[in-house]
């Protein structure tokens, strides 16, 4: 899932006005970008019959494009423990509600009205199957999510869970210790698995996260050989998952997939994100994509369901390129909507209501003597 910057700090040795790391507003539209190819160009058609056509054209690229997950985990890695690193466990906990829940109420809610008015029983969906979707945990209650995309928000919520526990336990400012030890945690759950540690600390994607996080060290706080190592190893294991990962993929699709290009594109995007943490994007970094950022969780909410809905209506009626395009940029005109009239709107009176509230409980709480 697409993490926020909108509360995030500068370094103490960055020159650049406080609020936000530019380029990564940049990097989460791209990876953003890549999974709405991936399903538009190639996923939809490829299995399981949820849509009507693809896009011959981008599909040998865009079908990489599902690693635009990876990058959002690497991208969320830096981004949220750079939002924890003020060690408050309520505003991490408001900063993280007020980020998540306006957008995806809005795009849960407009995905399950297009389905249950044009999506056929392909894309059935019931009103209480929605009002548990709502509560963005609908995996962990057992029941089907209402776009494919969800999956992911569950993966992020336990990064925030294990956040939040070093912050409730007052340990943020030993995180790099913590990430050596989920690492290596991680790289002996993949040789000895253990099914509920495995969940727990997330190890399918964990090196993800822990490479983001471990480049914001190196962004706020310098290189040293020890961060070297953490990134390097962190690259070797999402090398390694990623190149193991690709027999699933072949068998599923039943489409070719290089491992070469798959691992230059996972070490791509480490590249990138340590670019930016050792400031040598030039020029790009001074440039703002502030709306391409506010954009990509939107964006990544709307477009899957939504999108194949419309290829199955509208192809081959229309000409497949004005239906791609076309769709593309109903999308991402969707996702200014929500961000505009939802999240902008909404956020700031969460923030009270959410603030009233712990402030209420804070003061019914016995004092103690």
């Amino acid at each position: 899932m697409p993490p926020d910057m909108s509360d995030t700090l500068r370094s103490p040795t960055d020159s650049r006005p406080a609020g936000r790391v530019n380029e990564i507003d940049l990097l989460r539209f791209v990876a953003s970008m890549l999974v709405l190819l991936f399903h538009y160009a190639f996923r939809g058609m490829a299995a399981d019959n949820m849509a009507a056509m693809n896009y011959p054209l981008l599909a040998p690229v865009f079908k990489y494009g599902y690693l635009g997950v990876q990058l959002f985990f690497l991208i969320s890695g830096f981004v949220i423990l750079m939002s924890a690193a003020g060690g408050s466990v309520r505003g991490f906990i408001v900063s993280r509600l007020i980020r998540l829940y306006p957008a995806f109420w809005a795009a849960c809610t407009v995905t399950y009205l297009v389905c249950i008015l044009w999506g056929g029983p392909a894309y059935a969906a019931s009103f209480k199957q929605y009002l548990i979707n709502m509560t963005m945990i609908s995996d962990y209650l057992h029941t089907p999510a209402i776009d494919g995309v969800y999956w992911s928000l569950s993966l992020e919520i336990r990064f925030y869970v294990l956040i939040t526990i070093l912050l409730l336990i007052r340990q943020i400012h030993r995180a790099e210790f913590f990430l050596i030890a989920w690492l290596v945690a991680t790289m002996a759950l993949e040789w000895h698995p253990i099914g509920k540690l495995r969940f727990l600390l997330i190890s399918d994607y964990a090196t993800f996260f822990i490479g983001g996080a471990t480049i914001y060290l190196v962004w706020s706080k310098g290189m040293t050989v020890r961060r070297a190592l953490m990134i390097l190893f962190s690259l070797i294991l999402g090398l390694t998952q990623s190149i193991k990962g690709l027999d699933e993929i072949r068998h599923y699709y039943h489409v070719d997939m290089d491992p070469v290009l798959t691992a230059l594109l996972v070490t791509s995007f480490y590249a990138i994100l340590l670019l930016v943490a050792l400031r040598k994007t030039g020029a790009l970094a001074n440039m703002k994509w502030v709306t391409a950022g506010a954009l990509t969780y939107p964006l990544y909410l709307l477009h899957q369901n939504i999108g194949y809905i419309i290829f199955n209506h509208a192809y081959p009626g229309l000409n497949i390129h004005l239906v791609f395009w076309g769709t593309i940029a109903l999308m991402l005109a969707g996702a200014w909507l929500i961000h505009n009239l939802i999240e902008k709107k909404a956020a700031p009176l969460l923030k009270r209501i959410l603030n009233t509230g712990l402030d209420t409980f804070s003061q019914l709480r016995p004092t103690r003597r």
